[in-house]
């Protein structure tokens, strides 16, 4: 066999193989995905951002999703799209993507509308970030549909309207951010009784109003955050000498109660009152705790600051303003 022949045959395979490979390879991405994906990309008018969705390539391999195996194949489980140029709603075909196990728009500053409701066809859903967006509407009830949900964040949106007391029914919620929005009512009831772990909670710089249930008190929180508020009463049943909790943030409300009864954990990392009605004074038994920040300026409390442990790290822009508190850091008691 000449040498021309061994140059065909190889060239032969090479074409084979390469063929094979570009075969393979498109065949990685479901075609019922693939398709919802171009949809998706029609719904935000084709938007440079999503250039790598060429129709012609393997979906798999585009930008800003990805493929896992599935009991279906290679399906896509994750979609994420952040500080993209793009206007639009968010397209309703993202429900049509039923292995979607991540989805995530962040810091989209044009997109708009409604959370659609076909969103709650995602039974496989594990995170679901929507944030830095302009997206407005309630919290919709449908959310609590979506059982295996553990990561929740609808932050920096204009949401409005009440919270979902439905959402205490996902069984598997770690984590649950509704801050800054424009959110009214109260806390629901059924927020003091999630059938599962208790979720981090942050519902800062809203409109919420009223008092916080009692039922909240059964819970041990690692983190919750109620600030900037216009709660009101008593949120003392958050503190307690057997919980876990490393941060608790109330400050910027109307919360009355008095402080000399709240006990925290040798956990306590975070604790910020300020800017309220709280009564009482300082308990000695604070200073074994190892606080990193701590504020309860702007309040109604009186006695002497105790000594030791962290409480003198922090100078008096954390405790002035108040009716009767002395000793260091602020003037010495008389």
């Amino acid at each position: 066999m000449d040498h021309k022949t061994n140059a065909t045959l190889l060239f032969s395979l090479l074409f084979f193989v390469t063929h094979l490979t570009n075969a393979l390879s498109k065949d990685l991405c479901n075609q019922n995905d693939k398709n919802t994906l171009l949809k998706i990309k029609k719904s935000l008018n084709n938007p440079r951002y999503l250039a790598s969705w060429d129709p012609e390539s393997d979906c798999c391999a585009w930008n800003y999703l990805e493929c896992g195996d599935t009991t279906a194949n290679r399906r896509v489980i994750s979609l994420t799209m952040i500080s993209a140029q793009i206007s639009g709603q968010i397209p309703p075909e993202v429900g049509d993507l039923p292995y979607l196990q991540k989805l995530v728009f962040r810091k989209i500053t044009n997109l708009t509308g409604q959370i659609p409701h076909s969103i709650a066809k995602l039974k496989y859903l594990r995170f679901f970030r929507l944030s830095w967006t302009n997206v407005t509407g309630p919290v919709p009830e449908f959310l609590s549909q979506l059982i295996n949900l553990v990561y929740l964040n609808l932050s920096f949106n204009e949401l409005s309207g009440s919270i979902p007391s439905s959402l205490s029914l996902l069984p598997n919620l770690s984590y649950l951010d509704l801050s800054r929005n424009k959110l009214t009512g109260t806390i629901p009831e059924s927020f003091g009784s999630f059938p599962g772990e208790v979720p981090d909670l942050f519902l800062s710089h809203n409109q919420l109003s009223g008092s916080i249930p009692k039922s909240l008190g059964n819970l041990d929180f690692n983190r919750i955050d109620l600030s900037r508020n216009k709660f009101v009463g008593d949120a003392s049943m958050l503190f307690g000498a057997n919980k876990t909790t490393f941060c608790i943030d109330l400050s910027r409300n109307m919360f009355q109660f008095d402080l000399y009864r709240a006990e925290i954990p040798n956990t306590f990392g975070i604790l910020d009152l300020n800017h309220n009605g709280i009564t009482g004074s300082i308990p000695v038994q604070w200073t074994e705790t190892p606080l990193q920040i701590f504020n309860v300026s702007y309040n109604r409390l009186c006695g002497r600051i105790p000594t030791g442990g962290k409480l003198q790290t922090f100078d008096s822009y954390a405790y002035f303003h108040n009716k009767c508190l002395c000793g260091a850091p602020l003037d010495r008691c008389k």
